[in-house]
């Protein structure tokens, strides 16, 4: 690979922003780093569906165009941040220095995120601040707007007596006060709170979500419509997340786990009619950096009550998995916007885990996403 990108043909596409929260972390630093090397032509867009012929006449936002900002509570730059990820052999040798400029010129366009300690804004406060940024953003740079994508950790469902607003929530209704559309790529409640979902039912924005599908579900998505269409009884489907990062770390908190694993078993109850016994544990393990492995254990009986069983591991490095969704949904939830489709589209379920309606199954997913493609194409 060059150490050094070739300068880009301009693009006459009004510029996208791409509105990141938790816009310094792995998947943030990924996405970025991506997008300019792939538009630098010195990677390929393994990966992206929309870079598949399907979606080739589909006036989709060109890689080339988008500009990066978002909100994030840390401080490490993205170059910085880039470079521990090349260390750890999530991202290639030598591509932080080769999409520098790209790295710095995003982390410019990142702002304080909240609340954090000692923060004593109310949620009025802290969703009129987070609004600015993103609609100055959008001023500043003169772009044609910004997909607000929230790819932060997992937080925990919000308690019943809970008298504020999650902060995932306050970033989705600050998305809904700018006029942005919004993909919500963690499990968090983000726009699925009652006080914000009320406010986006009637704001005639578009948004998608949540919690994308990138591994050990994604699995599970193809797997269990072929017992089911097989007629394979499954008596138990038990499951293990081994994973460091700051995925790792925030999912050792037993809510975080809750709310991620509430996706994954949605997935088998939707397809299979039933929830199989079994769980899914999850253990964080540091040494493991932005490397997971998911193990599953599947027991089903056969012709005659013949019991066997499945299993299945699946290793992978998280970022690289979500990096080419994230800039699917991005360009796909801005070009739905601008084809006048509002309100949750359940065209996109194929990535999410909870999508917003339609199927569980990854195949009929697909070609529910095919025939968006078809949608789109026709609207040129």
């Amino acid at each position: 690979m060059s150490t050094s990108a070739s300068p880009r043909p301009p693009s006459t596409a009004p510029a996208l922003g791409v509105w990141l929260i938790g816009a310094r972390g792995s998947v943030a630093t990924t996405v970025v780093a991506g997008a300019a090397a792939v538009a630098a032509g010195l990677h390929p867009a393994t990966g992206m569906v929309t870079e598949t012929p399907p979606f080739a006449d589909c006036a989709l936002a060109p890689l080339s165009s988008l500009v990066f900002g978002g909100h994030d509570t840390t401080s490490c730059p993205l170059p910085k941040r880039a470079e521990h990820l090349a260390a750890g052999g999530v991202l290639p040798h030598g591509l932080p220095q080769a999409v520098a400029a790209e790295l710095a010129a995003a982390d410019a366009e990142i702002r304080p995120g909240g609340p954090q300690a000692g923060d004593t804004r109310t949620d009025e406060e802290l969703i009129t601040a987070f609004a600015a940024d993103l609609t100055d953003f959008v001023r500043r740079r003169e772009l044609a707007g910004a997909v607000v994508v929230n790819v932060a950790s997992t937080e925990p469902l919000p308690g019943p007596d809970s008298d504020r607003l999650p902060v995932s929530s306050l970033y989705a209704a600050a998305a809904l006060r700018a006029g942005q559309p919004y993909v919500n790529f963690t499990p968090s409640t983000g726009m699925h709170h009652p006080a914000v979902s009320r406010e986006a039912a009637a704001s005639g924005l578009t948004w998608a979500g949540r919690d994308g599908k990138t591994g050990q579900t994604l699995l599970r998505s193809v797997l269990a419509p072929m017992f089911l269409q097989r007629a394979l009884d499954v008596r138990a489907w038990s499951g293990a997340n081994l994973l460091g990062g700051g995925d790792g770390a925030a999912l050792a908190d037993p809510a975080a786990a809750a709310a991620k694993n509430a996706g994954k078993e949605r997935v088998l109850a939707d397809v299979l009619g039933k929830a199989p016994q079994g769980e899914v544990h999850i253990d964080d393990v540091p040494a493991l950096g932005d490397w997971k492995t998911a193990w599953d254990h599947i027991a089903f009986d056969g012709f005659l009550g013949s019991r066997m069983v499945l299993q299945t591991i699946w290793q992978g490095c998280d970022s690289a998995l979500a990096a080419p969704l994230v800039l699917d949904l991005a360009r796909l939830v801005a070009r739905a916007r601008d084809a006048g489709l509002t309100g949750p589209r359940p065209e996109l379920g194929f990535y999410f885990k909870d999508p917003d309606g339609g199927s569980s199954s990854l195949g009929e997913q697909f070609t529910e996403l095919l025939s968006f493609a078809e949608q789109l194409r026709a609207d040129r």
